[in-house]
């Protein structure tokens, strides 16, 4: 090992640097050994940099031509990556000199001390195996999970990447995902759409749901199959409430959902039905 010594700039520039390095057992050979053992650490790990990230690349083309899931796809392309690393890493510790055998024994000895330091990620990267196995969502799924509501853009060994609708993006580590209740609001083809609406008591109840059915009937885009329902939810304090319900495909949910908002409105205006509002009558009496 090459031992680090502190040299005195002032005495560098009066006596030659190689007479000064001579006392401290600094020879020319080992200096340039040293440099020549520098450049060679520097390539390795560029080298296994650009190999991994090859790697990872070639392994997405190949897996994507044989039609396998996006997920698994993903998943075993950042696996290969991180396995090239982590073989550059042990061959940069060879070239200092570090014996990977004796490096793997010390590992060996105190497990249980690296088992806790790195009981976090341990527990991010196993969620992660078990997300892959059990696949609650895949990449493209939109997700709601401890409160994040987005698109899942990329499973990886240690985490899960949200793209949110309004173009935000959370890093959700596998474990807090695993661990909690996941909403997947893509898994079904086909979602239900819900406007509720409060109409005065002085609406007549049949013609109000004949003009509800008729809204639903104006937009484009609602499934037949199953039927829409138009439901009398209950007689409320100041409203009489209805709950107007359509099913629709997955992909065009908020749209249309949009579009029957206004047409409930619209053709309860057109039929002269108030929309009604929380009221209150206060009587007063003379004493």
């Amino acid at each position: 090992m090459l031992s680090v010594a502190k040299i005195d700039i002032s005495e560098v520039a009066n006596e030659n640097f190689w007479q000064n390095a001579a006392k401290l057992g600094l020879t020319s050979d080992k200096i340039l050994g040293f440099a020549q053992q520098l450049v060679l650490v520097l390539l390795v790990i560029v080298a296994g940099w650009i190999v991994a990230g090859l790697l990872a690349r070639t392994l997405r083309v190949a897996l994507e031509k044989a039609k396998l899931e996006v997920t698994l796809i993903s998943f075993f392309s950042q696996a290969a990556r991180w396995f090239v690393l982590l073989l550059t890493g042990l061959g940069v510790l060879s070239l200092f000199g570090v014996e990977t055998t004796s490096l793997a024994a010390v590992i060996g000895a105190g497990s249980l001390a690296i088992g806790l330091a790195w009981q976090g990620a341990l527990s991010n990267f196993a969620s992660g195996v078990m997300l892959l196995i059990f696949r609650p969502y895949r990449i493209g799924d939109m997700i709601n999970v401890n409160g994040n509501l987005g698109r899942v853009r990329e499973l990886e060994l240690f985490t899960t990447t949200l793209d949110t609708m309004d173009n935000r993006r959370f890093i959700v580590p596998n474990s807090s995902i695993f661990g909690a209740t996941i909403e997947n609001l893509s898994h079904h083809q086909q979602r239900r759409v819900e406007v509720a609406v409060g109409v005065s008591y002085s609406a007549d109840l049949d013609h109000t749901r004949v003009v509800l059915y008729e809204a639903i009937s104006s937009v484009p885009g609602v499934l037949s199959d199953p039927e829409p329902v138009v439901y009398l939810l209950e007689l409320g304090a100041s409203t009489v409430n209805w709950s107007v319900r359509a099913w629709v495909p997955t992909s065009d949910y908020w749209p249309i959902r949009d579009k029957l908002t206004r047409a409930v409105k619209l053709h309860l205006d057109a039929a002269g039905i108030q929309i009604a509002f929380p009221q209150l009558k206060v009587h007063l009496e003379q004493v």
